[in-house]
């Protein structure tokens, strides 16, 4: 909605963010315009309703308030959009250079308008807020809504380093500038949109002011798990990681932490393994085979090609098999490059790069694939994992590996094993969920959250969760494409298996055929299990202890020739990698630093934040 071109003179726009409020708006309006009235000139404000997509009869109320009053209007929405959604939506309508809101409930003594509307308009500050926890005038708050309001407050200023003592007191002002140079910034667009806008306009330099209020509770409150502590919980830490951390991450640090990390893990296996007997086994390994094992790995390389093709032919977007292979390359490579899988957002920068498919459809894309491969590799290996944790044959497994293994304490690896189960058996379960919601006509997803929230958070949780598995539901939706794609990377896992089981016969292990298959099949599955959290580029470290664990404790091998099977596969399985990148980004003219710049700004406002 534009801003009104016949309202010459108005110099504060005050929003009423309104949600089902039949009962009370009318009355709220009137005791608004009053209390203006009492203090600024006639001509110099307006009320807006921000009505949010209600489903009662404040719509009707809004615009009859507005047909009888001209200082009164009616910014109406079809749909929720969520506090912040509607606020920023109202103010970019409003025409005044003050831009002031509240709640509805007037739970904040009315008298404080005045010093709220003149401690921005005069300038004094570009963003002022009310505050029920100052020293002094400390409100009086039921335990209910007391203690969560201290502990939210707390974990943003210890978070967040902001000083203010109430960051959620629905009763600010700012000026238009300050809105226009913050709004963009600020991401959330629901009950977190108060805090991040305090903490932006900190960070950006602005005047903040913060002053005591007289307030009493209206109505009643509740904890809402959605809301409350996944909803702003998860806000907290994301515009921590926004403005404290990711600021700091540079190329640098980046690539520094992931090598610091790859090589403490294998340090950390030096405890229990001699390098120099490690060496020794590396020597004596088949390079025949090792050989094989490489060219066994190439051969998965194309179907990923092929398997991607599919994926986003069912998203609409036809491609060359070549170009997605080398896509599929260069991604991979950044992910051995880069910690927490940067790579994958190199490849939705190649994808808008080079054939100008949209961002989101990159990143849908690679969710689709990521739950293939989730679903697969639990499907090889983690309900035989589950298993032997539900049958209780982890104890002749740790049995078998306590004395393989010198220097691994039993409890230890009986915690292990059943951590990795525990891991495959939420990955299964996550899997599943996703691809029944995904083959279900109906909202399943939002039928669920309603049931832990009432609160409007829920849609928009329940619409972040919809767009993960959307792509998935494309796909699922074609019996066609589904089976593709799935046969396709139980194909690719195979061969990954094929080349795991190749290196370790390079050792001459003497382990019988369908022995080795089996721990092979086992113990590559487990060991991306292990990969799943991000703590190294490629998990590198990871994967070789999990793969060396299981080994080890399954079969007669020893420990140093398991670990060096370990590392030499993955070490085969990185340089294909590797060589295939390099190639695919010459060929492309891509660069992996300039890709990983592109996908991982951030913060969409070039000018920098002020600490």
């Amino acid at each position: 909605m534009d801003r009104p071109r016949d309202a010459a003179g108005v110099e504060v726009s005050v929003v009423l963010p309104a949600y089902n409020e039949e009962r009370t708006i009318e009355d709220t309006v009137e005791t608004t315009l009053s209390t203006l009235a009492s203090f600024l000139p006639p001509g110099s404000f307006e009320v807006l309703v921000a009505e949010d997509g209600c489903d009662d009869r404040t719509p009707e109320i809004a615009d009859r308030l507005a047909a009888a009053d001209d200082r009164v209007r009616h910014v109406h929405s079809d749909e929720r959009l969520g506090r912040g959604g509607a606020l920023e939506r109202a103010f970019a309508a409003a025409a005044g250079e003050t831009l002031v809101y509240f709640d509805t409930d007037l739970a904040t003594d009315m008298g404080h308008l005045s010093e709220l509307v003149e401690r921005v308009r005069s300038g004094e500050a570009d963003v002022a807020t009310g505050s029920r926890w100052m020293p002094g005038q400390v409100a009086d708050r039921p335990a209910k809504r007391g203690v969560p309001s201290r502990v939210y407050n707390g974990l943003v200023r210890l978070f967040l380093r902001s000083p203010l003592r109430d960051h959620q007191c629905g009763f600010k002002a700012l000026s238009r500038e300050a809105f226009e140079r913050l709004h963009d910034r600020v991401e959330d667009e629901h009950w977190f949109w108060d805090t991040e806008l305090l903490v932006r306009a900190q960070r950006a330099g602005l005047e903040v002011a913060e002053f005591p209020v007289e307030w009493e509770p209206k109505g009643d409150t509740k904890v809402d798990l959605v809301r409350d502590v996944f909803g702003m919980g998860s806000q907290i830490l994301r515009l921590w990681w926004q403005v404290s951390v990711s600021p700091r991450i540079t190329r640098r640090v980046s690539v520094g932490a992931g090598a610091l990390l790859t090589v403490l893990a294998l340090a950390l296996m030096t405890l229990y393994l001699d390098p120099g007997a490690v060496l020794a086994e590396l020597e004596d390994a088949d390079l025949g085979l090792v050989a094989l094992a490489g060219v066994v790995y190439l051969l998965s390389w194309p179907l990923r090609g092929g398997r991607y093709r599919d994926i986003l032919a069912e998203l609409g977007y036809h491609e060359r098999l070549g170009f997605l292979t080398g896509a599929v390359f260069i991604s991979q490579t950044g992910n051995l490059v880069f910690p927490l899988r940067a790579g994958d957002g190199v490849r939705a920068y190649v994808m808008k790069a080079r054939r100008d498919i949209p961002y989101p459809t990159g990143f849908a894309s690679l969710a689709v694939e990521r739950v293939f491969d989730l679903l697969t590799i639990t499907v090889l290996g983690g309900a035989v994992l589950v298993g032997y944790v539900l049958t209780g044959a982890t104890e002749s497994v740790v049995a078998t590996l306590s004395g393989s293994v010198p220097g691994i304490d039993p409890r230890s690896a009986r915690t292990a094993l059943t951590v990795a189960a525990g891991v495959a058996a939420a990955a299964v379960l996550a899997t599943a969920a996703i691809v029944v919601s995904a083959r279900r006509d109906g909202n399943l997803i939002r039928r669920l959250l309603s049931r832990v929230s009432s609160d409007s958070y829920a849609d928009y949780v329940a619409g972040v969760l919809e767009s993960f598995v959307g792509g998935v539901q494309t796909v699922a939706a074609d019996r066609g494409a589904f089976a593709r794609v799935g046969a396709s990377s139980l194909a690719i896992w195979g061969l990954d298996v094929v080349t795991a089981i190749l290196v370790l016969a390079a050792f001459d292990v003497a382990l019988a055929t369908p022995t080795l298959v089996a721990v092979g099949f086992f113990a590559v599955s487990v060991g991306n299990l292990a990969k799943v959290l991000p703590l190294s580029p490629g998990g590198i470290g990871l994967y070789e202890a999990a793969f060396t664990l299981l080994v080890a404790g399954l079969t007669p091998v020893t420990g140093p020739t398991a670990f060096g099977a370990a590392i030499l596969d993955h070490a085969v399985k990185n340089l294909v990698t590797v060589a295939g990148g390099v190639v695919s980004m010459l060929a492309l003219n891509v660069s992996l630093t300039t890709a990983v710049d592109e996908t991982g700004a951030g913060d969409p406002d070039p000018e920098p934040e002020v600490e």
